[in-house]
């Protein structure tokens, strides 16, 4: 009785059975066993990274699209380093990454063998859970507790760190068969009790607030998407008349086209949104933090409102902000359960107030130009996919206008790095959209500096056909940062400039990728469409102006008196 596996073949069979399909990652020595072991599971399809903070950036652009755990796997010290950043943005935007690291033998760890790192003291700050196994036996339910882990609660990456002799070592499990073995396993850990139900009290408390008020807002943010709450979501608006505002994360967690979005707030969002959060009398915060993006000074941040909270981490709630009604659980519940007590209602002097604001602060306007403004490209993006495409953006400006000018439909198809603004995210984030949704036209909006960062990935979206299509806004400049070196720092431009980017069609042409260069507005819906009918993966080069710049914009730490709007159609006087 019993049968005989080594630690490689016990990690493997534990992910077939946790449903994994696909791996990110690139191999080394010290995980090199493992990696020895995959042919023989053809189950486990393996993407070859050729960097592995591109496997940790695909790992997660994977897991936000499809709902499941992302996988990545690297080796020991500088693998594991490389993973770092990553690991980091999963961790900030609660995302379900298990993240697998070999490790040097046990005998050798404290040694400073070669390629050692502490793997596990590295990650310990950005992971929400990490492991150093040191017994193959224990490697089943070490993977079992990570899945479990990672997405249940608030998602978040593991690490799995995996000694290189622990890999290759022989055990006998005292089973007939792996799946009798893995089934028997239970998950124990009396720390973690994620909280899901809601408290049906607070539940009654925030009702009788969102009945008595009249002028109420919802801010929905990134865990509308991970809880899949987005058609209870659009009830309570609905049934309540409540204008939905959402944060940078919280994007296409209701459709942009609906009557009652109100679009996003905060330093770079809509005026008109962050105006109507400082004038609502309730604010119903469903699935966010409270990031200080959007509130700037917090002590001043919609101090007229009443304010619910319900997130599915206790530790979030009260952290930024004093709320009045705290609800700790899963969205989808909750408002399961909150939305049958909710009367209808129509707030209809509020919504008009909501309309006078959009006409007074007219964010989403793209005035009237002949250079090729990023704006334009983003809103023909939208019109020629009619909103029927995934967006993956970098950090910066493209970022901004991605967020402010794409009209998304439907749910799911904005994704970024949010809290941890991972310049370099928008080529491998966008490869591992396209792994998990291989029928969804996906768009990497990207910066010219960011996509410098990761465009080596190119190459492992030509090896696996993946029909990315990738609109590089080139300013030839860090634009965000050169922004606020224009507003902040009287235009000192310090280590901005790009005075030696490469060219990105011969760029994208060595790789065997369709490229084209657009310098003129009225090419761009042609390279649109001509990208679209491509059915391979497309660069375009979109040549635009250094000094664009992002608006509205409420400076760090500030208040809606230190709104800068587009200075055509201002109605206060630019502050700089």
């Amino acid at each position: 009785m019993g049968i005989r596996m080594n630690g490689s073949q016990l990690l493997c069979e534990s992910l077939v059975r946790e449903g994994v399909v696909e791996i990110f990652g690139l191999p080394g020595g010290a995980i090199l066993p493992l990696y020895q072991t995959l042919p023989e599971y053809p189950q486990l399809r393996h993407i070859l990274t050729r960097h592995e903070q591109g496997a940790a950036h695909a790992a997660d652009g994977y897991a936000r699209v499809t709902g499941r755990v992302g996988v990545c796997w690297a080796t020991s010290g500088p693998g594991a380093t490389n993973l770092i950043t990553g690991i980091a943005t999963a961790q900030m935007d609660s995302v379900p990454v298990v993240a697998v690291v070999g490790q040097v033998a046990r005998a050798s760890i404290g040694t400073d063998a070669f390629q050692e790192t502490d793997t596990t003291g590295i990650t310990l700050p950005i992971t929400k859970h990490n492991t150093l196994v040191m017994d193959p036996l224990e490697i089943p339910q070490v993977v079992k507790e990570a899945f479990h882990i990672a997405n249940t609660g608030r998602p978040g990456p593991v690490v799995i760190d995996v000694p290189k002799d622990v890999q290759t070592e022989d055990v006998e499990i005292p089973y007939d068969s792996f799946d009798e073995f893995y089934d028997a396993l239970e998950i124990d850990l009396p720390g973690y009790k994620p909280n899901l139900k809601g408290h049906n009290s607070q539940i009654r408390k925030a009702v009788k607030l969102i009945d008595e008020a009249e002028q109420p807002v919802i801010l929905a943010g990134h865990g509308i998407v991970f809880s899949g709450a987005y058609d209870e979501l659009r009830e309570l608006a609905e049934k309540a008349q409540i204008p939905v505002i959402t944060t940078l994360l919280g994007i296409s967690s209701f459709p942009d086209d609906h009557i009652l979005c109100v679009g996003m707030p905060g330093m770079h969002g809509m005026a008109y949104a962050s105006i109507a959060i400082e004038e609502a009398d309730l604010l119903i915060a469903l699935g966010m933090r409270f990031d200080d993006r959007i509130t700037g000074k917090p002590s001043a941040f919609a101090r007229k409102s009443k304010k619910i909270h319900i997130d599915i981490d206790p530790s979030e709630i009260g952290k930024n902000v004093e709320v009045d009604v705290p609800i700790v659980g899963d969205l989808k519940r909750v408002l399961r359960k909150l939305n049958p007590q909710v009367k209808e209602n129509t707030h209809a002097g509020w919504l008009q107030r909501i309309e006078e604001l959009k006409a007074e602060h007219p964010s989403h306007v793209i005035r009237d130009a002949n250079q090729l403004l990023p704006q334009l490209i983003v809103r023909e993006l939208s019109e020629v996919t009619e909103g029927d495409a995934v967006v993956v953006t970098g950090v910066g400006q493209h970022q901004m206008w991605a967020a402010q000018h794409f009209t998304y439909k439907y749910p799911c198809t904005f994704i970024t790095s949010g809290g941890s603004g991972a310049m370099g995210y928008e080529v491998p984030g966008a490869m591992g959209v396209q792994v998990g949704a291989p029928d969804k036209a996906v768009w990497s909006v990207a910066g010219d500096g960011g996509f410098q960062m990761t465009m080596c990935e190119l190459a492992t979206i030509v090896e696996n056909r993946l029909p990315v299509k990738f609109a590089i806004i080139n300013n030839n400049v860090l634009g965000m940062v050169h922004q606020w070196q224009e507003f902040f720092y009287d235009k000192s431009y310090v280590a901005t400039a790009y005075t030696a980017n490469p060219d990105f069609v011969k760029l994208a042409e060595a790789f065997g990728i369709k490229a084209m260069r657009v310098t003129d507005k009225v090419q761009v819906r042609g390279a649109i469409e001509e990208a679209m009918a491509h059915d391979g993966p497309v660069v375009i080069d979109f040549i635009v102006e250094e000094e664009e710049r992002v608006y509205p914009m409420i400076k760090a730490g500030g208040t809606i008196e230190d709104l800068v709007e587009e200075p055509d159609f201002a109605p206060w006087e630019m502050a700089r």
